[in-house]
């Protein structure tokens, strides 16, 4: 059993350019939590219950934002660009790698 904490998207590397800030994002997107949520003081088993409602309702649309309606659609590219916006300033580039 994985008994590790996360730190909450804000605390995660380059602002949560991680795969589990995109699960809190995409959760956003999709009003599944509130954007205050940050998953501070999750156990990782409570971000796989929340990726598992994520991939259901990506399921819903091709797994494409091109393919979302237009209010999810734009409050995707929202929460995307304020996303990559905060994580350069910390330093992310779309080149890094995995270990970077």
């Amino acid at each position: 059993m994985d008994t590790r904490i996360y730190p909450g998207i804000d605390k995660d590397r380059y602002g949560g350019m991680t795969d589990i800030g995109r699960i809190i994002r995409d959760a956003w997107v999709f009003g599944l939590i509130p954007e205050t949520e940050t998953g501070i003081g999750w156990t990782y088993s409570r971000v796989e219950a929340l990726y598992d409602q994520v991939h259901a309702q990506w399921m819903k649309h091709g797994h494409l934002a091109s393919y979302l309606p237009p209010e999810l659609k734009e409050r995707h590219e929202q929460i995307y660009a304020e996303a990559v916006a905060r994580a350069r300033v910390q330093g992310w580039s779309v080149e890094l790698g995995d270990d970077d």
